[in-house]
């Protein structure tokens, strides 16, 4: 049986990036990082538990990629962490054609570095993906870094952001615009744990402006959108609205838009346009973002339909965070 998903269409690539690290094989990849104390393939399965077989091998073709350039540092580990993810791209493919496996190497970078004070999952509806994403960087990225990351869920509904925050010991923070004056006041925020996981504050707007409001009351550098619930009624707008006024306020935001491409990437009933809303949200992300991804922020089999491998985006964000850091902490240990 093949290692993983897709074998023959990713093999030919994978060997090629690897053996250009003086690696001859994903055997030996994996013998690398078990060597250097890591078990990369039940770190990626504990922050999605259903990823794809490929997902659990990329993340170990990528730490072994890490470990042979001598990485010492997280930031730079995850950008190498990216070229382990760009090779299991197939050739052609709309992930392959955006270099989605090295975006998302560099977006843990971005991550990882002390530039970055804040970083947004920005959801249609506060989601499990989005959580899985933000458990990973909140018990991981702050181990390595000089000040904190602050991890913020900024979607659309209060219900949903409570009830997210409560089943994984988040923040929820109840606010509420004053249309009057444009700001958007703190009513009131409650923490259900009290560990690493009640760092991540969870909002929950009713509509955009008070969405673009709460990225400002939290002074967001780093975005990532949700792709397919309510994305022209939330995500992308307060996106591309939060974006042209950090460009006219000179503040830095960089913005990654998690889908698009073909197939589930709107629901014909939540537009009433038919087909034609497919791909919407891949155009919508085009439009705002810096660095568009492909396929699911939470569908593993989609993002696999994209050609990168089976793991929704938000939860890759965190896998490749967790990771990176492990291979500092390695290092760190005498490791390699």
């Amino acid at each position: 049986m093949a290692l993983f998903e897709s074998y023959e269409r990713r093999i030919k690539q994978i060997d090629a990036v690897l053996n250009s690290y003086g690696i001859a094989s994903i055997e030996e990849a994996e013998k690398i990082t078990k060597d250097a104390g890591l078990d990369v393939y039940k770190q990626v399965e504990a922050i999605q538990p259903i990823c794809f077989e490929n997902a659990k091998w990329a993340y170990t073709v990528g730490a072994a990629i890490a470990i042979k350039k001598g990485c010492r540092r997280a930031a730079d580990a995850a950008a190498a962490i990216g070229e382990g993810l760009q090779a299991f791209c197939i050739p052609g493919s709309v992930a392959d054609q955006r270099k989605v496996g090295l975006g998302h190497g560099n977006l843990g970078k971005m991550l990882l570095e002390e530039t970055t004070d804040c970083f947004c999952f920005l959801a249609g509806h506060e989601s499990f993906a989005a959580a899985e994403g933000a458990i990973g960087i909140a018990e991981k990225a702050n181990k390595v870094r000089q000040k904190p990351l602050r991890v913020i869920l900024n979607g659309l509904g209060k219900d949903a952001a409570q009830i997210i925050s409560r089943i994984n010991g988040f923040t929820y923070v109840e606010t509420q615009m004053d249309y009057y004056t444009g700001e958007v006041k703190e009513l009131w925020r409650k923490s259900y744990s009290e560990g690493l996981r009640a760092k991540v504050n969870c909002y929950g707007a009713n509509d955009v402006r008070e969405g673009v409001a709460i990225m400002w009351k939290e002074g967001v550098d780093v975005s990532i959108t949700g792709n397919s619930t309510n994305p022209t009624r939330f995500q992308h707008p307060v996106a591309g609205t939060y974006k042209k006024e950090c460009q006219e306020k000179g503040k830095k935001y960089f913005s990654v838009a998690s889908g698009g491409g073909t197939g589930r990437t709107l629901h014909p009933d939540n537009m009433a346009a038919g087909p034609a809303s497919y791909g919407m949200t891949d155009t919508m992300g085009r439009m705002h973002s810096d660095a568009q991804f492909a396929g699911s922020s939470s569908v593993p089999a989609h993002v696999e339909m994209m050609g990168l491998i089976g793991m929704g985006n938000n939860p890759m964000v965190g896998a490749t965070v967790a990771v990176a850091v492990s291979v500092e902490e390695a290092a760190k240990a005498g490791k390699f």
